[in-house]
């Protein structure tokens, strides 16, 4: 069957019709979309984020299983209820593999709300190293201790799976998917992109590291990792990470295609 490009992308606007508190968490998550394809973490349909609905917060957004990351916009996210029913006026659905596990996240973890998975190249290539994330640089010290691992169990669409990866997230941030992924979460949509923008970039200098045969790698040692990482966290505080690097790349996306906040 042929699709007109037309039919994917001319999804009536929500704005008016939805809270302006989930109209603005649409425009957020959508913007984060546009962010991840300008970084090359991924420009198919498949992959997933989630934001929780602020006014809403039964209820999270999600992006729907036929539209490329580059297509996302603010009102073709669907809304679903924490037990993955599609609470939107649309036929549209979402992937069952990612929502398995992200309304589970969002279920069970209520200081989550967002959560973002991905399978860019590097990260790939480190989920198949026995032994996982390595810290070499300074930018990695940034997800230093931050960093869980779950094993790979097949297409991760088993409603028995989804507690396991609860269980290996733990308290952490950033979860290696092994032999599939990476996973982010956040108490903002800022923070999980943060905490993703520091795995996968971390993933890049080892992949970048171990590839040059003419040198000796050289990770940092561990105790200059906790001190780093200690460093940044004071510096951090106990705020969200990410909001304000966010805001420069929204103002970026929104130069450069506007079209997310429709």
């Amino acid at each position: 069957m042929t699709l007109a490009a037309n039919d994917l992308l001319e999804v009536e606007s929500l704005q008016g019709k939805v809270s302006e508190a989930e109209w603005d968490a649409r425009v957020e998550l959508a913007a984060a979309f546009r962010i991840a394809v300008s970084r090359d973490w991924n420009k198919s349909t498949a992959n997933h984020m989630t934001a929780r609905v602020p006014d809403q917060p039964e209820c999270f957004l999600m992006n729907a299983a036929d539209f490329a990351w580059d297509e996302v916009t603010a009102s073709n996210l669907l809304k679903l209820d924490m037990d993955g029913n599609v609470v939107s006026d649309t036929d549209r659905k979402p992937r069952p593999a990612g929502l398995n596990f992200h309304s589970a996240l969002q279920r069970e973890r209520d200081h989550i709300n967002c959560t973002v998975h991905i399978h860019p190249g590097a990260g790939v290539v480190v989920s198949a190293w026995e032994e996982g994330l390595q810290f070499f640089d300074q930018g990695s010290c940034g997800v230093y201790g931050q960093v869980a691992y779950h094993d790979y169990e097949g297409l991760a669409q088993e409603a028995d799976e989804a507690p396991r990866i609860l269980n290996d997230l733990g308290d952490k941030y950033t979860l290696i998917m092994r032999n599939h992924g990476l996973l982010s979460v956040g108490r903002t949509v800022p923070e999980a992109i943060a905490y993703m923008d520091r795995l996968v970039n971390a993933c890049a200098i080892q992949e970048r590291v171990l590839a040059t045969s003419q040198a000796t790698p050289r990770p940092l040692s561990e105790q200059i990792c906790k001190i780093t990482a200690a460093q940044m966290s004071k510096r951090a505080g106990n705020k969200p990470l990410g909001d304000v690097e966010f805001q420069a790349s929204f103002r970026r996306q929104l130069r450069e295609d506007p079209s997310f906040t429709h």
